[in-house]
Formats: structure tokens, sequence, C-alpha cells
């Protein structure tokens, strides 16, 4: 961890980091009033932490979704080897948390022995009372700086796989619907409810999956086009398939910019020709190398009234949409922080953030995304590159809106907690029927324990 770090964790709120990093750097004489953000910086917005007791919590990317019944369905993830990820809701009528289960149980592996079902990257998806989501490794080793599926500890049997699961709301029961064949995790997943299919991408198999709930049948489609067959050569997954409900369709892409299809009727993937998301506007990168995702779109949204799909490019943090009966992308506009705009700098998260979707009034994108710190009018640099998806220096975290109708972009300001800490490490989006915004993040400088958020809403307060 490089000093700026080690810096901030010893200090809590912007005023105290500023105050503290200029004098060891010397810019400003000990105890001198701190610089301010640069002229034309958005306001602050002020976060509750929520405790969900879970000490062992690590990060989460994606795992938050709102349902029906009003709840916040967030997975706390692990890092540890004999402790798998949690199942929380929170309630925001009675401001309460219940913890719904263990994964590894849930999966029918308590006891096994083995290394454990430690994350859920998936968002929560509701159908017919019940959320369907999948399970990932947690566990990893660290072989040149990059994580990647190591061996077992002594004593313990290989990660079985990955599983497709449902919770019932109403009873509070887990199913498990099936393992990966490969036995990776499965990294990614959607659905398409109206077709009764779970769709998911598997680590490191890189293989495509489906799941159909009528049949009870779990299928792995194949080897993703242009993906190698061997696990041990890197290729960044996407994150975000995204179903098309007008046909049955599954689009996601690969990162060498491949829009790869699923046709339901066929069973079957293809390369969609003619389209693609090698855009200048998103970056030049080497899909042979780790640390970022290269030309894969980021997030998605499906947006009924366009009947398209919307998404960011993580790393350039541009919003397009793709229109899959052309097909064809249109880049529409950057919606990093305003900060980040003006410093025409990429954000500090080598993957770009994951917490963008759709609100509840069907028109509005949500999406929190990176801020840059200025200290004495300079922008706090990170470290050049890396060679796995983090942190790669401090920034502010902002959360911004975009409505599709008007093309209406908002910065509604930086996020900080209520003893001024800035939340970090986060990559997980929802917003509640009230439009507050839910995500996991780190809240406490020095230490990696993630846990629940609540951001005010925004929309009806700043746009009225």
């Amino acid at each position: 961890m490089n000093n700026l770090s080690l810096l901030f964790q010893r200090v809590t709120g912007w005023r105290s980091f500023a105050r503290g990093l200029t004098a060891l750097l010397g810019f400003l004489p000990a105890g001198a009033r701190s610089p301010g953000p640069p002229a034309g910086h958005p306001g602050k917005l002020i976060a509750r932490s929520l405790n969900s007791n879970f000490p062992l919590a690590h990060d989460s990317y994606n795992g938050v979704s709102c349902a029906s019944d009003g709840r916040i369905y967030y997975v706390l993830c692990t890092s540890v080897p004999d402790t798998g990820a949690q199942m929380f809701a929170y309630n925001p009528a009675t401001e309460q948390i219940a913890r719904l289960g263990d994964l590894t149980e849930a999966c029918g592996e308590k006891g096994a022995g083995a290394v454990v079902q430690g994350k859920s990257h998936v968002n929560f998806i509701e159908s017919r009372g019940k959320l369907y989501f999948s399970t990932h490794l947690g566990y990893y080793a660290n072989v040149n700086g990059r994580e990647g599926f190591g061996p077992p500890p002594p004593g313990m049997k290989q990660y079985p796989g990955g599983h497709f699961l449902s919770y019932e709301m109403g009873s509070g029961k887990f199913e498990d619907l099936g393992i990966d064949p490969n036995g990776g995790g499965i990294i990614s997943m959607t659905m398409d409810p109206q077709r009764g299919r779970l769709y998911g991408l598997a680590w490191p198999s890189n293989h495509f999956l489906r799941y159909d709930l009528a049949k009870r049948e779990l299928r792995d489609i194949g080897l993703i086009p242009g993906y190698p067959a061997d696990p041990s050569i890197f290729r960044a997954l996407c994150r975000a398939p995204t179903v098309n409900p007008d046909d049955g369709s599954v689009y996601f892409t690969t990162v060498h910019g491949r829009i790869i299809r699923y046709v339901y009727a066929r069973d079957a993937m293809e390369v969609v020709e003619g389209e693609d998301m090698k855009k200048d506007y998103f970056g030049v990168y080497d899909p042979e190398k780790p640390g970022h995702m290269g030309y894969n779109w980021r997030q998605t949204a499906w947006y009924e009234p366009d009947r398209m799909i919307y998404g960011v490019h993580g790393n350039s943090g541009y919003l397009f949409r793709f229109d899959p009966r052309a097909p064809r992308i249109e880049v529409l506009e950057r919606i990093t922080s305003l900060p980040s705009q003006r410093s025409g700098r990429y954000d500090q998260f080598s993957f770009g953030y994951l917490g963008f979707t759709l609100g509840p009034d069907g028109r509005t994108l949500y999406y929190l995304t990176g801020g840059p710190i200025y200290v004495n009018g300079k922008r706090v640099e990170g470290k050049a590159t890396t060679a796995k998806g983090e942190a790669k220096g401090l920034e502010n975290l902002h959360l911004i809106t975009f409505d599709i109708p008007t093309s209406k972009y908002t910065d509604h300001g930086a996020v900080f907690f209520e003893n001024g800490n800035v939340p970090t490490y986060v990559n997980t989006l929802a917003v509640g029927q009230d439009g507050a915004v839910y995500a996991v993040a780190r809240p406490e400088p020095g230490n990696t324990r993630s846990d629940l958020m609540r951001i005010p809403p925004v929309i009806m307060a700043r746009q009225r």
C-alpha cells in the first residue's frame, strides 16, 4: 500500500486528509487552512453506514437489489477459505437487518470440508416471489499481483464450483438449482423471467451456462467465442449479460470488444456482425494483460421505451446505448463525476465502477463513480498500473443520475459518512422504493470490512 493510502487510513474527513497530506509533503505549514475543492465542484451527500455484524465481510461486486417487498437484499462476501458469504435483508420501514443465510449452506455444502462459496457477484432477479442469483469463489491465490484460482489450504478440498440459487422471500427457503460443471465460479448472471431461464458466465473456464427452470435442466453452452480453452490464460469476463425480452436473446461482450448473442431459438451463441465495443472514445487496451476490463461493457440496463440496452464502459466512463435490432452502438456522453470530466483522467478503480442501474421510475439511470481528490490544487495520484481489480489510489465517490428521456445529467456530489469518512471499494448499487440509494462499501479507513450504506433520496430534492 502506498504512502498516500497509509496516511488516509490515519485520518478521517476531507479536511483532515488534506491538512495531514499537505503538511507531510510540505505544501502547507502544519495547522494551515487546507485548500477546498476546485471551483464548480458539486456538493456533498451524507450517507449512513449500517452494521450487519459480520466482521469478515469483504468487497462486494453487484449483489445488492431492492425487491417488490421493499426490502434491500444484499450479500456480504468473504475472502477466507472456511467462512462463506452471508445474505442479508434490510427493511427501510423498520430499519432492521435480518441475516437470511450462509451461501455455502444454501448450496448444500456445509461440513463438506471444501473451500466455501465466498462470493455472489451478481444482482438478485425477482420472479414469482423468488430471488434468483449465483455464487462464486472468494478464496484466491495471488500470482504476480493477480488473483487466480489456486490450490486449497492443507486439509481442505478444492472449491466445488459455483451454483445457481433461488431464495423464496415468503418462506425464507433457499433452493440449489445446479452447479457449474467446470468447477469454477458463476461470476456473472442474468435471468429471463418471462421464459424461465437463468444464464451465467463461468470463471475461469470462460464458458456460458444456461438453466431452464421448467425442465430443471442446466446446460453448458460452451466456450465463449474468441476465448481460450486454457483457463490459465487471462481474459476479463463481462459482468453484465443482458436479456432482450422481445426474443429471449442474451447479449454480452468480450475483452476484445466483440458483442456475443445467445440465440434462444437455437440454444447457441454467435458473434454479432457489423458492430462491436471497440470505440476510440473508450480507450486502447491490450486484451492479453490483466488489470482492466478491456472493451467489455461494465454494467447495463434494459430500457423498455427504446427497447435498447443502456450501458457504461467502465474504464472510460462513457454512457452508450445498444440497439440489438440494427445492431448499433451510439456513444452518448461521459457520465463520470464533474471533477473527473474536468481532469480528463480515468477514475482510480482499475475495472471501472459496477454501481449502475435503472431507478424505480423506469427512466432515471443511477451511477456511483469516482472523483479525484485535490490537494493544494493538485490531483492526488495513484499507482500507474495494477494486475487486478482494485483502487489504484484514493478518490471520492460521487452519485450521478441521468434522465434518459431528457438526457439530463446531474452530479449530486461526493458521498461522505456522517463521521467524515469516504466510502471506498463501492461496486454495488440499488435504489429503494423511496428513492434512497444503497450500496456496499468499506466504511472505515484502514479496515477492509464492508457493509451496507444508505444515501438519502436525491431526485425529488434536487430536480423538482
